[in-house]
């Protein structure tokens, strides 16, 4: 019996359906959110389509399309976090891939008319259908980035991508997480075609559906050979073996979602498209119910998505809007800010003491915008436009009219100061005033101010145009108003803010800082340098410690400690130094090794090899015949960080326990997998944290004692939570 297709999509929440001569299109548009998500009821309103689509005999195809500028971005990650069982987990995704089976293989043509953003769930939607076409814009992104929550693609992502453009590419994309343009996109083959705007976007769809009547996947057809061939072929046995160490060289063994993905694809291959697929939802459970996934899910999405809706603005501020900024310092981070801002549509003041210097920050924005237009991602009136935006100068007096400054000169109290000094006898009064310092007190940089309720840190993190995170700290003075102005202005030019109180180090210096120290404290104890980086690298940190301590400079290093104690014993205050300062010291002062900078600190930098290690350091501190474990090594590195974490959050340094986690990741990189400083120890468990640092401290120093705040939510059951 035929039914009424149109009339019962129409009937569903969300979704609208319309006919051309027989030719349906459904038009998924989830009013109360600005992206269409799988989520809750999504599967059910599926199904209906499904089933009502194929059983309209006056239905010969079907366009599936969007009311946004996107597609559809994805599964709703929250609906995955309600999941508590195997059998949730396998259900979820089984219900869907269900309908989409049916859908592919009706006999009917279905086409997937992409507006915008394909991303996981989505894609894989548009991969069950017959044919693609994408709207051919930058902005629009497809991939299959589930890996990057700990994830696979569990809507039948691993097994149509591979049989659709080969394994090996397939593998490369989904286990690094790759999201391509229309144009990389069409050229790999996973979609077949893109147009300028919606209407060609639907016309294009219609005409194929026309053309091609009797439409049946690839995969379907008798005789079909997966491209490149199947997990059996011998160029493909190739791949495999090699895979899993590739993976691992990578990954160091802290993402199974990675040997998931090479499982499903590799055995979900050897089988037909419907086992496959049975196989794939099986690996997808093992991922969702992993301790990786549900930490990265809980940071790097629920945390992350609480931050991004203001959970640490201040309430009952308007939203503010900088339209004029001015940076005092043209140097590498001045040189980003002035880029990003430019980037965001502000006028940018760019002041140097010398025009050369301003000029050549400017240059910056240069370079980076050529590199763009190179990729295909900008065009020389988008760079012109945004380089006039960046004004360069020597003159204070060229800082009138501006709503917020930015301060990005050497890290000295007494040039600040009159950086500060300068810049208020011309700017309004009502303008902020921000440092971009990464270690010296808001609150004594604030007493040159004629306004410290106007004063406030952003501390933005290198390079600036990739990292995502910046660091607004308030001084004591500093007023609400002022933190939500800082606050928007983070948001207005794309960044991730988090926000902590004034201290010396602020967050993430303070915590990142013991991350370095720990390995330059290991080689002073006579640990093989090779086996601090190899622990740095398997504890899920992006650098090992020592040659990232390269990066950030020894001498910055050593200059910082030196201003510490200075500024410590001025307050009174006893300077106990690090252990790893005697070492830096030595580094520094007998041996001229400052670090990358001037190819030579823990690693030599020849001008036309590999960096390695300095061969004289284990003369220099001779390898003791005893060494600790690798788990030592590793645990060391990471509780190290943690219960520094913990300390700042009981210190009140960092406000929330999102705040701590974001801030960890991507202020410095810390282990992903783990979630976050203050989620490594959640999912430890709080008592055992607390029992293995009191090993850590008996076997290497007292700065392994736990926080006292960890011992007494040990005591009482607790765990961090911002709820």
């Amino acid at each position: 019996m035929s039914t009424n297709s149109v009339d019962a999509i129409n009937a569903l929440k969300n979704f609208s359906a319309q006919s051309d001569n027989g030719i349906i299109t459904v038009t998924i548009d989830q009013t109360e959110r600005k992206m269409n998500v799988i989520g809750e009821g999504f599967n059910d309103a599926f199904a209906t389509i499904t089933d009502t689509f194929i059983n309209d005999q006056d239905a010969k195809g079907l366009i599936l399309t969007s009311g946004k500028s996107t597609f559809v971005v994805g599964a709703d990650i929250d609906q995955l976090t309600t999941i508590e069982t195997a059998e949730q987990a396998f259900d979820l995704v089984e219900d869907l891939k269900t309908s989409l089976r049916k859908l592919e293989t009706s006999g009917k043509p279905v086409v997937a008319a992409i507006t915008g953003t394909a991303l996981g769930g989505g894609l894989e939607l548009a991969l069950a259908c017959h044919y693609r076409i994408a709207i051919d814009s930058p902005k629009t992104k497809l991939g299959l980035p589930e890996v990057k929550l700990g994830l696979l693609p569990g809507g039948g992502g691993t097994q149509r991508l591979p049989r659709l453009i080969g394994i090996q590419k397939a593998l490369e994309l989904m286990t690094q997480g790759k999201v391509l343009r229309p144009q990389q996109a069409l050229e790999i083959g996973f979609i077949d075609d893109v147009a300028h705007d919606n209407d060609e976007l639907i016309s294009k769809a219609k005409a194929w559906i026309n053309d091609n009547p009797k439409a049946q996947q690839p995969w379907d057809k008798k005789g079909f050979k997966i491209p490149g061939g199947d997990s059996n072929h011998p160029k493909v046995v190739q791949v495999f073996s090699m895979a899993p160490a590739m993976a691992n060289q990578k990954s160091h063994g802290n993402y199974p979602a990675i040997t998931h993905i090479l499982s499903s694809v590799f055995e979900g291959c050897l089988t037909d498209i419907d086992n496959g697929l049975k196989i794939e939802s099986r690996f997808f459970v093992a991922c969702v119910l992993s301790d990786v996934s549900k930490n990265m899910i809980n940071s790097l999405w629920t945390q992350l998505n609480s931050i991004k809706k203001g959970q640490s603005r201040p309430q009952g501020f308007e939203k503010y809007k900088v339209s004029k900024v001015g940076i005092l310092g043209a140097g590498m981070m001045g040189a980003g800010i002035a880029y990003v801002s430019a980037k965001a549509g502000m006028e940018v003041v760019l002041l140097d003491t010398a025009i050369e210097g301003a000029e050549k920050g400017k240059s910056h924005s240069t370079k980076l915008l050529d590199k763009a237009i190179s990729r295909g991602r900008s065009t020389e009136a988008k760079k012109q436009a945004l380089l006039d935006l960046i004004k360069t100068t020597t003159s204070y007096d060229d800082l009138e009219g501006c709503d917020l400054i930015i301060e990005a000169v050497f890290e000295d109290v007494d040039i600040k100061a009159e950086c500060t000094r300068q810049s208020e006898d011309v700017i309004p009064e009502t303008a902020v005033y921000a440092s971009n310092t990464s270690t010296l007190p808001i609150t004594e940089l604030a007493k040159a101010s004629k306004r410290p309720n106007q004063f406030i840190g952003l501390h933005f993190f290198s390079p600036v145009d990739k990292m995502p995170l910046v660091e607004i700290i308030v001084g004591e003075k500093t007023d609400d108003a002022t933190l939500a102005k800082g606050f928007d202005y983070v948001g207005q030019i794309g960044k991730t803010p988090i926000v902590v109180n004034d201290s010396r180090g602020f967050y993430t210096s303070r915590v990142f800082g013991t991350y370095v120290s720990e390995g330059i404290v290991m080689l002073g104890e006579g640990i093989h340098p090779r086996s601090i980086e190899v622990a740095g690298m398997k504890s899920g940190m992006p650098m090992p410690p020592l040659a990232l301590q390269d990066e950030v400079s020894l001498s910055l290093s050593l200059h910082v400690m030196q201003q510490t104690k200075k500024a410590m014993e001025a307050e009174g205050k006893t300077f106990t130094p690090h252990p790893a300062m005697s070492v830096v010291e030595k580094m520094v002062k007998e041996f001229g090794r400052e670090g990358k900078k001037v190819s030579k600190g823990f690693y030599d930098y020849p001008e036309n090899g590999e960096k390695h290690l300095w061969t004289e350091l284990t003369e220099l501190y001779p390898t003791t015949d005893e060494q600790p474990s690798q788990q030592d090594l590793v645990d060391r590195l990471l509780y190290v960080q943690a219960n520094e974490t913990a300390k700042c959050y009981e210190e009140n340094v960092v406000r929330t326990v999102a705040d701590a986690n974001i801030g960890s990741i991507f202020g410095w990189g810390f282990a992903p997998n783990q979630g976050g400083t203050l989620q490594f120890i959640n999912s430890v468990g709080v008592d055992k944290f607390v029992a293995r640092s009191r090993e850590l401290a008996q076997k290497y120093g007292a700065r392994f004692e736990p926080a006292q705040l960890l011992v007494e939510m040990a005591a009482k059951g607790e765990v961090f939570s911002d709820d």
